[in-house]
């Protein structure tokens, strides 16, 4: 982790951590950076957020003060800046954000050429920039000053690509849309729209303070009862920049990013689509899951936890599909990030084809009760050194064997230890968890 970056971009509260000139000074450097051989393109998006519009603009002023060309998509979505990075031929995209925080924060994520998250080492450079470690970088003059140009119709083209991925009608089906006031307000309901489907949407109203507010993937009880009372057959949470998706089914019951995995996994198997019957998956996905993904003849990669990581060992080795429980889900034949509304539609081509309701679908994955606690410590690298800690979490581990598993990991943005267990039982759960803290208690590392 950077002074700045974590795994998902540069993120904090508006104009607290993250103030309009750190946005001026990312831009300033990007526009350099890439700019150095020819005059450089680089395409921005922006969620709902009140402070998106103060951020698109001071990019904009550092970008153009640089001597690059700055494209506008205006509110659009993650994976569409992504998309269009890709397939349009631009040096990088920044995309406006803080996913699925509350409305005072916000993030910037930078997207290489690839349409992947840039290089932990371009990063660097950006922080030291930031920080007056390096010298200021020059500044354009006369006419090769940039400027900025609407760009709506690389959204439109993101659109059109969504709606192409699909392969048969979504007719008669009643179909959920929960957006979160967020990114998919703008795309989603169109893209269902047009594909046929009865489509109900929730939280498409965004005003600048309610993204995220009781709504989307993080709220999920909202779209739960709204697909209960209005007799569903399915429904679809998205965060903030719509690059996660939450499922629920048709009795109201949650789909997460480990059920959604093991759905679309075992159709792409059985359609001989899922490259070494292999999904990718973080540390921090269910027990249940790798049960079940075993049991269907399907092997599964372990990486740290971030899309970014998962993204990373897919394209390096491959494989086709990969996520997070979250609802990150990367479809490598399509994008190169997770896609919410891509997601919706894959599962809704394995609801159409298996002829099957996504209860029954979900249904083979057994889910292990789970327990996590944060414990703020003085020091996390001493806390994780530590011989009796390290003691008392291989005796819980040897304990569980076969039935349960611990995982003890550092927060990759503030001075947390946490502490996973899953098990048979919730007590049991507890009871492992509680063993560690207690010993991380009684060493004195609480902070």
């Amino acid at each position: 982790m950077g002074k700045y970056f974590g795994t998902d971009g540069f993120r904090g509260e508006a104009n607290v951590d993250l103030t309009s000139l750190h946005a001026y000074k990312v831009g300033r450097f990007l526009g350099w950076y890439y700019g150095q051989e020819h005059k450089c393109r680089i395409v921005i998006g922006k969620d709902t957020r009140r402070s998106s519009y103060m951020f698109e603009y001071a990019l904009v002023a550092g970008l153009t003060a640089a001597g690059a060309d700055a494209y506008l998509l205006h509110v659009t979505t993650t994976p569409s800046v992504a998309y269009v990075v890709r397939t349009e031929g631009f040096d990088c995209g920044i995309m406006i954000s803080a996913s699925h925080n509350p409305f005072y924060d916000n993030g910037i994520k930078i997207i290489k050429a690839n349409g992947q998250k840039i290089d932990a080492s371009v990063e660097e450079k950006i922080e030291n920039y930031i920080d007056g470690d390096i010298e200021d970088v020059p500044v354009a003059t006369k006419e090769n000053i940039g400027c900025a140009i609407d760009y709506a119709i690389g959204r439109n083209r993101y659109i059109a690509s969504l709606i192409s991925i699909a392969t048969r009608s979504f007719k008669d089906k009643k179909v959920g849309l929960d957006c979160s006031n967020g990114s998919a307000s703008s795309i989603a309901k169109n893209v269902f729209d047009t594909l046929g489907a009865k489509t109900y949407v929730i939280n498409n109203e965004p005003d600048g303070t309610n993204i995220n507010a009781n709504a989307g993937s993080t709220h999920i009880e909202v779209l739960q009862k709204f697909v209960k009372e209005n007799g569903l057959d399915v429904g679809f949470a998205y965060d903030g920049d719509a690059d996660r998706c939450i499922a629920v089914d048709e009795k109201g019951e949650v789909i997460n990013g480990d059920l959604i995995m093991y759905i679309c996994g075992n159709y792409l198997k059985e359609c001989g689509q899922l490259k070494d019957n292999t999904v990718v998956t973080t540390v921090m996905s269910n027990l249940g899951l790798y049960k079940a993904l075993e049991k269907a003849g399907m092997r599964y990669e372990k990486t740290a936890v971030g899309d970014k990581y998962v993204c990373e060992n897919m394209m390096e080795n491959g494989y086709g599909l990969g996520g997070e429980e979250s609802g990150h889900i990367i479809f490598s034949k399509y994008s190169t990030t997770g896609d919410g509304i891509l997601t919706s539609l894959q599962i809704m081509e394995v609801m159409l084809e298996k002829k099957q309701t996504l209860s029954a679908l979900a249904s083979p994955v057994v889910i292990f009760p789970q327990k996590l606690v944060n414990v703020r410590v003085k020091d996390k690298n001493i806390v994780l050194n530590d011989e009796d800690v390290n003691n008392a979490v291989k005796a819980v581990a040897d304990e569980l064997g076969d039935d349960g598993r611990i995982l003890v990991r550092p927060s990759g943005t503030e001075p947390l230890i946490r502490v996973m267990v899953e098990a048979k039982t919730e007590e049991d759960c507890a009871n492992y968890v509680n063993r560690v803290i207690d010993v991380i208690k009684a060493k004195g590392y609480e902070a």
